[in-house]
This record gives structure tokens, sequence and C-alpha cells, in this order.
């Protein structure tokens, strides 16, 4: 693990056994830990991850974020990625790099990614900070939203292009994306966590609608869910006072765990 100081953290490199690499920034720091988890075709460099590293390092708090496999500086391709493969990496660079019990912030489909990696590792996972979380994207957001064409393209080809709002270049999307999306669902039935979760979420999102969040509490077990509805936020909630917010999120969070049952 990294000694915090003034300088940003250099890229690390985690291999997995099977010879994929995961790019990673890591602070040692108190506990309980924070691990970004960013968004489909982000990466770790995004305005919320490094605004978050650069709270914990002022903070002097434990901080991870990461490059799923095919994203950012992380080895692979992103068209070969699924929900369950990007899973298995985030589970990965926790058990491998963090100690004790950590906190995950999702970002979009970093939301999902954050669930299922708390139904792993319930005991090390103490609460849960989403925003625009994505659960079930693949099913409800891309699958159903295909047309007629798009849908003779998977047929054909097995992946279809989906433009992009947020560059220039489209997003793939494969079939074997949807197929294992649909293995990984969570809000057809009670998600089984029972810990603080707090969820924020633009009203004027345009990739997520804003009732995704209230499914989410309403499918979580635990009675600790508190969800933000912000009337003028968009999907990034990545302005200055967005980040104002997601930080005292954190901090509010962090003081009720520390403050324990």
């Amino acid at each position: 693990m990294n000694t915090q100081d003034d300088a940003p953290t250099p890229a690390q490199i985690l291999t997995r056994p099977d010879g994929a690499t995961i790019a990673y920034r890591q602070l040692d720091g108190d506990g309980p830990g924070v691990v970004f988890l960013g968004g489909f075709m982000s990466d770790m460099e995004g305005s919320k991850a490094v605004a978050l590293e650069d709270h914990c390092r002022a903070t002097n708090r434990a901080f991870l974020r990461f490059d799923y496999t095919g994203h950012g500086q992380s080895s692979g391709d992103f068209a070969d990625g699924t929900i369950g493969a990007w899973a298995d990496d985030a589970t990965f660079a926790i058990e491998e790099l963090t100690r004790g019990p950590q906190v995950l912030v999702g970002s979009s489909m970093g939301g999902w990614i954050m669930l299922l990696v708390a139904l792993r590792l319930k005991q090390r996972i103490a609460g849960l900070i989403g925003i625009a979380a994505a659960p079930d994207f693949t099913e409800d957001l891309i699958d159903r939203e295909l047309t007629t064409e798009q849908r003779a393209v998977m047929q054909r080809d097995g992946k279809v292009e989906v433009a992009c709002d947020y560059g220039d270049e489209p997003y793939t999307i494969t079939q074997a994306l949807i197929d294992d999306g649909r293995e990984h669902l969570l809000l057809g039935k009670p998600i089984r966590l029972d810990l603080p979760v707090r969820l924020i979420q633009g009203i004027k999102d345009a990739d997520v609608p804003w009732q995704t969040a209230l499914r989410i509490q309403e499918m979580l077990e635990s009675t600790d869910v508190e969800v933000t509805l912000v009337k003028d936020g968009g999907h990034r909630l990545s302005e200055a006072h967005d980040l104002d917010r997601l930080m005292g999120t954190l901090e509010a969070l962090l003081k009720v765990l520390n403050q324990g049952p």
C-alpha cells in the first residue's frame, strides 16, 4: 500500500491469477476504508473518483480506486467484459488490496457492482453509497430499448454499437453482456443486505430513471436506507456542488458507522 503525502498516488498494477491486470491507485489511512467503483466504459480518473481520493487524503482515510478489465489502464478489451467479470475484478481487488471494513461508493454501473460485491463480501462491507446506481441496466435500460434493426445486427454479429452521449466513441453492447447481465439481476427479489445505504439520484438523469433509486431502497432488506433526489441533477452528478454533496454524504455515513450499534 502507498504512504500518503501531497503528491498524487502513482498507478499500480494488480495481476489476477489468469494473468489479466488491474490498474489501481490507493491510499493508506484510517478505516473504514473507501472504495470507488466506476461506471460503464468509465475509468478511475473521473472527477468523482479523484475528488474522493483528495477528500480521503485530507481526512487520512484509506481509499482505493481501480479500473475494471477492459477499462482505463487495465488489460483486456472492453467488448469482452461482462457484469459478472467486472464484479469479479472488484471482489478480487478489494480482497487483495484492502483490510478491514469498507464503504463502497458505486457510480452508475458501479452501483450494480457494489451491490453484487456487498452480497459476496458481507462481512467486509460496512456501508454503501450509490450515485445514479444502475442495477439491472443491461436488461431494463439496454435490451428493452434496442430497435428492431439493432436486434438484427446483434443476432447476426453478436454485438451492436450504441451511441454514447459522453464521448465520440459508441458503446459496444454484446450479446454476452446481455446474457450475463440476466444472471446477476437484483431488482426482482429482496436484496439481502442489512447495512447503511445512501442513494443519490438526479431527477433529470437521462440514463437512469430516478425511480430506480426507489426500487433499490424497496428491495433492500436494510431499514437504514436514505434516498437523496436532486431536482436539477443529471446522470453524472459531478459538478462542484454535487461533489460537495457526495463528500457530505460520505462523512455523515462514516459518523454513523463510527458510532456503532
